[in-house]
């Protein structure tokens, strides 16, 4: 899953190495054991960005499609 985070960040021009996205997803683990009252704010915050790094995938995926396409 590390993998689609970088790839979509790398499209919307934000690069971030897989040691300071794990380093992130750890602190996040830990918050979330520590105050589990801010578990729904966590998991709401990683699936709004998952959702926008797999449409931005998804639109970039079909935009080179209609590039590849003969007219």
């Amino acid at each position: 899953m590390t993998e689609v985070i970088d790839k979509g960040l790398k499209k919307i021009g934000i690069t971030i190495s897989k040691p300071v996205l794990a380093i992130i997803c750890i602190i996040a683990g830990i918050v979330v054991i520590v105050v589990p009252a801010v578990l729904d704010l966590v998991v709401g915050l990683f699936l709004l960005i998952q959702g926008i790094l797999l449409l931005t995938e998804y639109m970039e995926i079909n935009r080179q499609q209609q590039r590849l396409k003969p007219s």
